[in-house]
This record gives C-alpha cells, structure tokens and sequence, in this order.
C-alpha cells in the first residue's frame, strides 16, 4: 500500500491566515517538485480554485456534513494515488461546523475521518503568554484531535517571537514556526470571500511571494519529516465511459463555483461536458442536450452578460424547447430576467418570472437538506440531497412564481420550499447540491438529457 505525507491546516477562527499559510505551503513545495494534492474543507469554493492554482492540481471539496465518512475517505483515495503529499485547508475555526455541540462538518471532524493531523494556524497579534493559553485550550478541549503542531502568524517582531516560542516552551506542542506580519501579500476579499483567480492578474507574483514567506521562516523539510504517513489504499484504475449525450456548462469569469465531484460523476453517469462563456460565446456549444449553470459572481459580470443578447436569447429558446437546465445560486440568477445593483438594471435570460437585487448584507446562509416534492430533472418526487446556500441577492417579482419543486429543511429555520421549475424541464435553485450527496443526482440528469434527445 502506497503512502504519502499529509496535514490539515486548521485555524483558530475565520480570518486568522490559514488560507495564506496554506497557498504558501502548496506553492513552495510545489516549486519543489512536489505533487502536493490540496483539498478544502467544507462547501467552499473559491480556495479550491486558488488552491488548484498553487498547487497545479485540481483541489477537491471534503465536506463531513454534506458527505458519509464513506464518500470522503473514497475522494481523498481517488486524487492521493499519485500524490507525494497532501494539504487539507480546514473551515472557519478548527471546531466549527454544522453544530455548536457536535463535531460535524468541522475541520476536527475530517481529520478523525481520514486520520490526518492537524496543524493550527493561530493569530499572535497583541498576545504573548495568552497565546500558549489559546493553544492549550484548542489541543485539550477534544483529545481525540490530533494536533501535531502549531503555526504563529502575524508575529510582529523578533522579541514577540522570542516571546512566543518561551511561552510555547510551558506546553508540549511543537511550536512549527513564527510568521512575521506580511498583510499587503494575503489574498483580497469580496462578499463572498477571498477574489476568485479569474479576478486577479497577479497571481504568479502572490503565490510566490507567499511561498517565500513561507519559506523563510518554516523548516518545510523538517515539517514534512514530523508528518505521519498516510496510507493510501491502491484504486483500480477507471475505466472512461463511452458518453451518452453532451452537455454544455457555463465556465469562465462569472461561473466558475462548481463541485468538482458533481462534473466528475455526471461524466461517470455518460456526460460529455462541454464548456462554454457567457460572457465571451455568441451561440451555446453544437449537438448539446443539457445545460449545468454554476454559481459564481455574476453581478460582476453584469453588464457584460447583458450585453451578450444573442446568447440569452439561445438560452430562453433552449429552456423553451423543453431542454434539461439546471442552474444553482448565480447561474440562477442568470436565468431571471434581471439583475439589479447600484441603481442600474441588467437584462438577463428571462426564464424565471422576477428579478433579483444585490443587497448589502448575505440573505442566506447555511447547510440545506432537501426533497423533491415533485419529479425534477435532477430526480423523483421523494429524492433528497444536501447542499449550501450563501448569497446576496434577493428576489423580487414575485407576483406569480413558478412551480417550487424542494422541500427545504436547515439548521434552525422552519422548513420552507425553494427550487423553481420554469419550461417543465428547467430547474433552479440559489442552494448548490453536492451530488455525492445522492450520487442518483448525476444519473438522473443525464438520464433526463438522454431521453429528451430522442424524443421525436
């Protein structure tokens, strides 16, 4: 059985550079020649994206509520066969997950799942003892958490680090190594998070300048050493199925949120995926039986998708012919006949019957259990799935709402019904599903294209 190394790189609390240490970490041993294989927990997607970027590998979401032990320990097996290493960012603070009493969905709860440890990024800024105190606190409020050592960042100068390690020296957790404070090289943010890739011109240059910081002040090697070995159980290799129908995706600036998991088991299920720009393409991809419209940001690419008629148009008429459509969160919005920010309104497809408006705060946010009150192209009337929500938009104009196909269950809120049906074949919803969730979701849509084209 092969092995390789690999860790969790776990936070403190959103916001304490986790994601910084970690495109560092990927990007200098990738520069190495590492095949460093990066995942990201949680539903996250814009530091997969950046991840993939960093590490030159596809990053692939671990996701504990969403997911079974089962699903999660066959996706790190799948990607890990021809890895030397593997770096895992965790989710908001190493505990935080689905509840505040249990452990699922959290960073501590993947790294019991696929037995990896855990390395915890603390933020050191105006603190000395207090902070061998933070540490001793997250290393003993659940012993089951392997926590194999301890990052310090934003340290502000050599006596604060000299503080810091003689302060660690009252624990027995191996202090890794002291970040000096380097703000003008993290990663911008937006509403949704970090700026997506496509959104940065200097990414090169960031990720580097990151690797040297990174470089500069860990031992990597020393780290890498102190790592367990992971073993990886041995995978037949897959056998590529002949595809059965083609189906165009949206993927560029705007769209660019997708599982890759969910691409991955429509191709299993006998898709060819097809992408295609909204923004850029003046017709949808030849002999296509479906669309997939992704999430994204949209709204930045506002006017230019507005502009784009020729498309929007092909879009209606493809939704109007009875064509399989699934849309989520941004590409949901897409298929609404505007969207509406800073006083100016953009046109878009106009296959849903209202409009949405961008809004200063979230509007929704959280884990999302749903089933389908009736038969979708995504599956049967009694299907369930699982997903995430997160958005700033809001609807408007909804004076005669199409069909609502979800029953919608979260954490605390009264179940309500969401998933709009417009065209009988077209399906939209701001939730994103995760398809290995109920991998029937894939079939079903393919299957669903499959049939439609040999309609007569």
């Amino acid at each position: 059985m092969n092995s390789i190394k690999g860790f969790i790189i776990a936070g403190t609390h959103s916001g304490c550079g986790k994601t910084s240490v970690t495109l560092g970490l990927m990007t200098a041993l990738a520069r190495k020649g590492v095949q460093v294989q990066p995942f990201k927990t949680g539903p996250d997607f814009i530091d997969p994206g950046h991840h993939s970027r960093a590490a030159g590998r596809i990053c692939h979401n671990l996701d504990g509520w969403m997911l079974s032990g089962n699903t999660l320990r066959d996706i790190f097996s799948r990607y890990t066969q021809d890895a030397d290493a593997t770096i895992v960012e965790g989710v908001m603070g190493l505990y935080d997950g689905y509840s505040a009493i249990e452990e699922t969905g959290s960073t501590a709860h993947l790294s019991k799942e696929l037995n990896l440890p855990v390395i915890l990024v603390v933020d050191a800024r105006s603190m000395a003892r207090s902070a061998a105190a933070l540490v001793q606190g997250f290393c003993n409020f659940d012993p089951g958490t392997a926590v194999a050592g301890v990052i310090f960042n934003r340290v502000g100068s050599k006596n604060h680090e000299e503080t810091l390690r003689e302060a660690m020296s009252l624990t027995d957790i191996p202090l890794l190594g002291c970040l000096p404070r380097c703000e003008q090289i993290a990663t911008p943010s937006r509403h949704l998070g970090l700026v997506t890739p496509d959104h940065l011109q200097d990414l090169e240059f960031r990720y580097n300048s990151l690797a040297d910081w990174v470089e500069d002040n860990l031992d990597l090697e020393k780290l890498l050493a102190g790592m367990p070995d992971i073993p990886v159980p041995p995978r037949f290799d897959e056998v590529p199925m002949i595809p059965r129908t083609r189906i165009g995706f949206a993927k560029d600036s705007a769209f660019s949120f997708y599982y890759e998991e969910n691409l991955r088991m429509l191709r299993e299920a006998g898709a060819e995926l097809v992408p295609f720009s909204p923004i850029e393409d003046r017709a949808l991809p030849e002999d296509i039986s479906g669309l997939y419209l992704g999430g994204g940001y949209p709204e930045l690419s506002a006017f230019d998708l507005a502009q784009n008629t020729k498309l929007r148009r092909a879009i209606a008429e493809f939704s109007a012919a009875g064509h399989p459509i699934y849309a989520e969160c941004g590409g949901f919005m897409y298929l609404m006949e505007s969207i509406s920010q800073d006083d100016r309104v953009f046109p878009m497809c106009g296959i849903f019957p209202f409009r949405c408006t961008m809004q200063s705060r979230f509007q929704a946010l959280g884990y999302r259990e749903i089933q389908f009150s009736q038969d979708t192209v995504l599956g049967q009337a009694g299907t369930t799935a699982k997903g995430h929500e997160f958005h700033y938009s809001a609807l408007e104009g909804l004076s005669e709402p199409p069909q609502k196909s979800y029953r919608v269950t979260s954490k605390r809120d009264t179940p309500t019904t969401e998933g709009y049906i417009a065209n009988r074949n077209t399906l939209g919803s701001y939730i994103h599903l995760h398809f290995a969730s109920n991998p029937l979701l894939a079939v079903n849509f393919v299957s669903a294209c499959v049939n439609h084209e040999s309609q007569p």
